[in-house]
């Protein structure tokens, strides 16, 4: 029970492959690649960090609650109303209005800049370009707000009825 091809019948001599031949190119950029790179691969292993083995728990279901845990959602914590608390009006708070564009405010404790640049935003309409805040030795936040270059601040604190809280 011999094949036809080792019998020699047919006809057909079977196809030899030739020999993969590299030439110099491609062998010097095989022994770069090699030198770059490495010829051995660097396998790193998972450190154990406990001797017993534990299942991986895989399966994580989306919860599905048969009741809401809030009844309704809570209420803005910090509004622009909470974090500004009101305009300062001392002389030094006038000096800033007048010569430097800057607004003069008491704010929330837990307000931080970007929600005293939003809130000053929202209640007067102008855009403020940074934000400097410090806490008083009596324990409340300051925060001084520059305006942009195309907001007056004298205007906003009269609209914003400055004058009225100081007496003048």
């Amino acid at each position: 029970m011999s094949t036809p091809k080792a019998a020699g019948k047919g006809g057909k001599k079977a196809a030899t492959k030739p020999t993969p031949f590299l030439t110099e190119t491609a062998k010097a950029k095989n022994a770069k690649k090699a030198a770059l790179q490495g010829t051995q691969s660097h396998a790193t292993r998972k450190t154990r960090t406990s001797v017993t083995f534990h299942r991986p728990k895989t399966l994580r279901l989306p919860r599905h609650p048969r009741y809401p845990r809030k009844s309704i959602p809570h209420a803005p914590r910090m509004d622009q109303y909470r974090t500004i608390i009101s305009p300062l009006n001392t002389e030094s708070a006038m000096k800033k209005i007048e010569e430097n564009d800057t607004l003069v405010f008491l704010v929330d404790i837990k307000a931080n800049k970007r929600q005293i640049k939003d809130a000053v935003k929202k209640l007067y309409d102008v855009q403020a370009a940074k934000v400097n805040t410090l806490i008083r030795p009596d324990g409340k936040k300051k925060a001084y707000v520059r305006l942009t270059a195309d907001h007056d601040a004298l205007d906003v604190a009269n609209k914003a009825c400055y004058c009225c809280i100081l007496g003048v």
